[in-house]
């Protein structure tokens, strides 16, 4: 559950989004009809409307769904881009793209499906960006290097931190997968999606997104062997 803060600034957007109310646009009729809500879950036709009450304009219902699905947005946009990155910037805009596209949402796929969609955009963008700004990082001052490991023998290390530098090893070998393998990985291993959904997302073919499920562990068992016991 988001915490009261991380509401207020996910609000913030849903006020700074309320002065497009006032567009004519607003009171046209909305694409779509109740048709497209045939065979959906609850959850997901509760999605859809929402959306068809933000395409009327109303911030309130822009605010329910930022709420329901905030921490999708937010965690995906976070597992791909780092803990450094400006995750909430780009999570917000992510939202501002569901509001000026509300009034041309069309519920065709399931709506998590086309909101991870807008995020893996939004989200391949910034690393394009990012890349083509990269710098070769400083080296190391004299005497900043890291300290010496420890005699294991003799001072076992405790189980839990060794969990937490395994969990922290794993999310650095994420970050080096190219795009659309860490994409998919994060959308498999984190947010549960099925390969149907992934492939939805990715706009690729279910055998395309197993084979690069199967790129990216292969991978990654490469780069984390040492802590996993494999192979050097």
């Amino acid at each position: 559950m988001a915490t009261n803060a991380a509401k207020g600034e996910f609000w913030l957007v849903a006020v700074f989004l309320a002065s497009f109310v006032s567009d004519n646009r607003l009171n046209e009729p909305m694409s779509g009809n109740d048709r497209g809500n045939k065979g959906r879950s609850e959850d997901d036709a509760d999605d859809v409307r929402l959306m068809r009450l933000i395409g009327r304009g109303e911030t309130i219902a822009l605010e329910e769904l930022i709420e329901k699905h905030q921490a999708l947005v937010a965690g995906t946009v976070a597992r791909m881009l780092g803990s450094n990155s400006d995750v909430e910037d780009i999570a917000q805009q992510v939202f501002i793209r569901v509001w000026k596209s509300a009034r041309r949402y069309v519920p065709r796929a399931k709506f998590t499906t086309w909101l991870l969609k807008i995020t893996r955009n939004l989200v391949f963008n910034e690393l394009r960006r990012a890349k083509r700004h990269a710098h070769v990082p400083l080296q190391p001052e004299t005497g900043t290097e890291d300290p010496p490991l420890k005699d294991e023998a003799q001072s076992p290390p405790d189980a839990s931190l060794l969990e937490v530098e395994l969990r922290r090893k794993i999310e650095e070998a994420i970050l080096q997968l190219p795009e659309a393998q860490r994409m998919a990985l994060v959308l498999r291993r984190y947010e549960q999606l099925s390969y149907d959904q992934i492939a939805e997302v990715l706009d690729l073919s279910v055998p395309a997104v197993k084979s690069v499920l199967f790129r990216a562990r292969t991978e990654l068992r490469s780069r984390l062997s040492k802590y996993l016991g494999g192979p050097a």
